[in-house]
């Protein structure tokens, strides 16, 4: 049994690192700041929801950190992989650890703690990027890498409200649906 419960969990990681990858790289809104909005993020929460914290953030990472490897964002990937692993393991974590007799709010409250941890790793990763990895031959500023990455948060704040609604949305649907054993 312990066998059959492991594979449904590889399947179904499968499945959402897919389903993440989808999301994330066929729509596509571009932002004035060169980077793009997706609805992504409700897989990434739903992944911690529904396959558990670990494996959930496996998946989450493994298919967002995909679309940035062959979109052409190449150097996001690491920080991708780190952000969207932990955002959708706090959302698992707090999502199990709440109240079942609420899904709507559960779901909301774990999906929102979960992307307030995605729009703060993005500040900071793409501060490395402009600081350090990114620099080139001229040295960016320290105050001009806050400043840029200030304008970021907005877009990544639209994109953690577009995954708390897709993910509150579908919870309840998935939730019938899901294997027992997981």
């Amino acid at each position: 049994m312990k066998d059959m419960k492991n594979i449904r969990i590889v399947v179904m990681g499968a499945m959402f690192a897919a389903l993440t990858f989808v999301a994330t790289t066929v729509i596509k809104i571009p932002t004035p700041t060169m980077g793009y909005v997706h609805p992504g993020d409700g897989f990434v929460i739903l992944s911690g929801f529904l396959l558990g914290p670990f494996a959930g953030g496996l998946a989450a990472g493994t298919g967002s950190m995909l679309s940035d490897l062959l979109g052409g964002y190449v150097m996001w990937a690491p920080g991708t992989f780190v952000i969207k692993f932990i955002t959708a393991y706090t959302a698992g974590v707090i999502y199990r650890r709440l109240s079942e007799k609420h899904t709507a709010s559960r779901s909301i409250i774990s999906g929102v703690i979960g992307e307030i941890i995605m729009i703060t790793g993005y500040f900071l990763f793409n501060i490395l990027i402009l600081t350090v990895i990114n620099a080139g031959d001229e040295t960016v500023t320290m105050g001009a890498a806050v400043t840029q990455s200030v304008l970021e948060i907005p877009f990544n704040v639209a994109q953690g409200i577009a995954g708390i609604i897709i993910s509150t949305a579908l919870i309840p649907v998935l939730e019938k649906i899901k294997p027992s054993s997981l």
